[in-house]
């Protein structure tokens, strides 16, 4: 079953469409590219951006001005980041943004989520009592734990 997760993220102070369609490129190597992106009016998705998109074979599909419930699912993702990670640490440069960023996504894709029946995005096997003892591991500086078994 194919699921839901982020496959791309950047940091930038200043966004341009040149840089959005370069996150595009990254995003999707080698004949990877999704055949619709749903996106939002936004003016950093500009010429550059539609062009490289067109190129990808991306067929690009415009949300109504100003109602973000159309992307359902880009919007939880981005309210999941600032509930769950942004409101409780403090970003001093477009680095250390990246780091935190870094370490939530790879909680996220591990995390159970209630939307799939407490499962993660990248299923994990069942650990029955045999694998050891139940150890607890920090993720996102402490902000998160995850809880693994590991043999003594």
């Amino acid at each position: 079953m194919t699921r839901r997760r982020p496959v791309h993220f950047a940091v930038t102070r200043h966004p341009t469409a040149e840089w959005t369609a370069q996150q595009l490129l990254q995003a999707f190597p080698w004949d990877t590219a999704p055949r619709y992106l749903l996106r939002d009016r936004d003016s950093v998705y500009g010429e550059v951006f539609r062009e490289t998109a067109l190129g990808l074979g991306i067929k690009e599909v415009l949300c109504a001005p100003r109602s973000p419930w159309q992307n359902a699912y880009a919007e939880r993702l981005i309210g999941s980041i600032r509930r769950e990670c942004l409101d409780h640490v403090i970003v001093l440069h477009e680095t250390g943004l990246r780091r935190v960023l870094r370490s939530y996504f790879e909680y996220y894709a591990h995390s159970p989520h209630l939307s799939l029946e407490k499962d993660a995005p990248i299923p994990c096997a069942v650990q029955p009592p045999e694998f050891g003892k139940v150890v607890e591991l920090r993720e996102v500086g402490g902000l998160h734990h995850r809880y693994v078994r590991r043999a003594a």
